[in-house]
């Protein structure tokens, strides 16, 4: 399976444990535990119904209860498949201090993807005081600081705890050539070039239209920043054609994740077409799943709560992004919400089923369980079903029609979905690749 992963629990032992909303919850291992409070956590950053402090501290201790190989995996696949930023981190700082001692320097190397999570790293590192760094981890951040050209330590060069400067004098990394130790030396000195970007441009007191304008035409705003930054453009007043088309010639190789799209319409309403249409692109560069799907979406209260502190999306945008993901490579498709009630969502696609789903029914308690046993007895030849939700449901549910897969959106402590479903944890486009994988392998 690659870098995908999935478990699936068959337990005859009787279940204990919760949800928070009463269900009885599944008796998991401490690996898969650590899997439920990575996977979509977005670090220290409060959720419904747990603390955010709470869940880094669930996923300290659980790294020490856990196969150090295992953890590192966990953190690869959490950087480049679930494209988080933090949480990886902490898991590579609670290794550097596993009582087994293991070797992850490697593993720092590829979770550190950004010159200033150099930075961020040594701050979590002494985050409970200041102590010395093992020789790992100083191999670890030397590996990662020689990925990076002159543009990304210019980019991320920022005042703080600490300085891109001190990791290098921290960790002594060797440059791989002359140009690299030049390029080492002005960064000691302060003498970097300044990065082309829309941030120094425009600190600089550079006009936004022409800044915009000519970084498009340049093709120096990613996919993610072009998201981020259309706001801006509306307002600046930047040529429209000009917008459109490098949205458009991004998203076919967008690695943008799938709610931004969703982000971006709410704050340019009048390009909520364009954007539509940019996201949908983005969804199809997928493979197609044959036969009838049935996709469950959660709309209960617990939903409707914020992802970050710094953000008004939503755990539920998070959930219909990935229903229109699942909607765009459906042959055969039915959409269901669920809260209180089983309700029917109209055959839509794109941000009209992300409206519909929003609008299908109050957002208030959850009964999964009731939700699939109506939602069963509708689609008994469905050849799966796909649910997408944060699990914290007031009942238990029984067994898939076909393959059933359980989409966990959320990163609390106990959920339900370990019986006969095949579980899987995050909201990023990769979680839809894996069924995809997982089908291949069974067919």
């Amino acid at each position: 399976m690659g870098f995908f992963y999935f478990y699936i629990m068959k337990i005859n032992k009787p279940i204990q444990n919760t949800t928070h909303e009463g269900a009885k919850a599944s008796i998991i291992n401490p690996i898969e535990q650590l899997k439920r409070s990575v996977m979509a956590c977005l670090l220290w950053e409060n959720s419904f119904y747990e603390e955010g402090e709470k869940i880094a501290d669930r996923i300290k201790k659980l790294v020490h209860a856990c196969d150090p190989v295992e953890v590192a995996e966990i953190a690869v696949t959490a950087r480049n498949e679930m494209r988080l930023r933090h949480a990886p981190l902490l898991l590579v700082r609670e290794l550097a201090r596993h009582p087994k001692k293991p070797k992850i320097a490697d593993t720092i190397c590829e979770v550190i993807q950004r010159a200033d999570e150099l930075a961020e790293f040594l701050a979590m590192y002494w985050q409970e005081g200041k102590q010395p760094l093992s020789k790992q981890v100083k191999k670890g951040l030397a590996c990662a600081f020689r990925k990076f050209n002159e543009y990304h330590l210019s980019k991320y060069n920022r005042d703080g705890i600490v300085k891109l400067r001190d990791v290098l004098f921290m960790v002594h990394a060797k440059p791989k050539d002359d140009e690299q130790a030049a390029l080492w030396k002005r960064l000691v000195n302060n003498e970097l070039a300044i990065a082309d970007t829309w941030e120094t441009a425009l600190s600089a007191g550079q006009d936004k239209k022409e800044t915009f304008e000519r970084l498009l035409k340049e093709n120096k705003l990613g996919d993610l920043a072009l998201l981020r930054n259309l706001r801006n453009m509306k307002q600046a007043e930047v040529n429209e054609d000009l917008v459109f088309s490098a949205l458009l010639k991004s998203a076919e190789k967008s690695k943008a994740l799938p709610f931004r799209y969703v982000a971006a319409a709410r704050a340019v309403p009048s390009w909520e077409r364009q954007i539509d249409e940019a996201m949908q692109i983005a969804c199809k560069g997928m493979d197609r799943l044959p036969g009838k799907t049935v996709i469950l979406v959660d709309v209960s209260g617990s939903m409707d709560y914020s992802l970050s502190s710094k953000s008004d999306l939503k755990r539920i945008d998070a959930a219909c992004a990935l229903a229109v993901l699942v909607r765009a490579i459906c042959d055969d498709v039915s959409v269901y919400s669920f809260s209180e009630q089983l309700a029917e969502v109209p055959p839509r696609s794109g941000m009209a089923l992300i409206d519909a789903i929003n609008n299908s029914q109050p957002h208030s308690g959850t009964y999964l369980g009731q939700a699939w046993t109506m939602a069963k007895n509708l689609s008994r030849d469905a050849a799966r079903t796909i649910i997408i939700t944060d699990e914290q449901s007031r009942d238990a549910i029984g067994k898939p029609n076909g393959h059933g897969y359980m989409i966990n959106v959320a990163n609390y402590e106990n959920g339900i979905g370990y019986h006969d479903w095949v579980h899987i944890h995050g909201f990023s486009e990769q979680t839809v690749r894996f069924i995809q994988e997982y089908e291949a392998v069974k067919s």
